[in-house]
């Protein structure tokens, strides 16, 4: 189908961003990479007045060490992340997560700041972020804020940028020498998840000292896997241990039942698959 009719606006830094939302009230939209997007115009499932496109703001782009922290530009595509040397040293989840999502030609086209302001729970970089702490950059009329992804991530597409707000980076803490993995279960490759779990582990002398781990389309959000990051700590990074650890993965959870998996495959696939992340994290 031909989307409806609307104007296109394409302004050069974000405060002209932020204006362009302003004036274009309650039914603008942002255009990040457009893989979300666009087929939702097609389908006129949406039908904004005007379009804001952010590829024009060159300040959203690109990957650069602050401190003790990753920034990542909102508007950085999943290709550059998976080619980045600071994202394979220091956040290695991330881009372990963001080379599962799609094929070659989404993955050129479609932006961090993009798939974590959609917020679907189905896909790929949100529970990587929840898992690594991720802190949300917001621009709006009245500045900046920072939102930790806790918070960001609030209900089925609904995140914590409010009306006239903008994503414009996404920050890290380094997680240098860390083991991680990302597994992913799906019907057919480059599809959604059924399941997938983050996981990134801290290995001392043979023993879990830190783990973290996120579960992706568990949920109406990612979830952080509290349970299983509390039972790992302290205990020996070996099969036996990883395993009963994993047993807790489906604590806090509410798996959907749709087409592709019922919630009780879902719950099974939580544990296994957080078994084999924490495993591989932990070498």
């Amino acid at each position: 189908m031909i989307p409806s009719k609307f104007d296109y606006v394409k302004p050069a830094s974000v405060a002209e961003a932020v204006q362009a939302l302003a004036d274009g009230g309650d039914d603008a939209k942002i255009l990040a990479g457009g893989q979300s997007l666009i087929p939702v115009l097609r389908l006129r499932l949406a039908a904004p007045s005007v379009i804001i496109d952010l590829g024009g703001i060159a300040e959203l782009r690109g990957i650069r060490e602050d401190g003790d922290h990753i920034a990542i530009g909102a508007m950085t595509s999943y290709h550059d992340i998976v080619r980045d040397d600071l994202v394979k040293q220091h956040v290695a989840l991330l881009g372990q997560a963001t080379e599962t999502v799609a094929d070659n030609q989404v993955r050129h086209r479609g932006t961090l700041g993009g798939s974590l302001a959609h917020a679907d729970p189905a896909g790929d970089l949100g529970a990587p972020a929840l898992a690594l702490d991720a802190q949300m950059v917001i621009a709006g009329a009245s500045g900046t804020r920072t939102v930790g992804a806790a918070e960001f991530f609030v209900d089925y597409f609904t995140t914590a940028i409010g009306d006239g707000e903008i994503l414009t980076e996404i920050r890290f803490p380094k997680y240098t020498g860390w083991g991680s993995h990302y597994e992913k279960f799906n019907r057919t490759a480059q599809a959604w998840s059924m399941c997938a779990v983050a996981a990134a582990i801290k290995v001392d002398g043979g023993t879990i000292s830190e783990a973290r781990v996120g579960l992706t389309n568990m949920g109406t959000t990612p979830i952080r896997a509290t349970g299983v990051e509390q039972a790992l700590v302290g205990q020996p990074a070996t099969a036996d241990a990883v395993r009963a650890a994993a047993e807790r993965a489906t604590e806090g959870t509410a798996a959907p039942s749709d087409a592709d998996a019922a919630a009780d495959y879902r719950e099974h696939l939580a544990k296994v698959l957080t078994g084999r992340a924490v495993l591989a994290a932990a070498g």
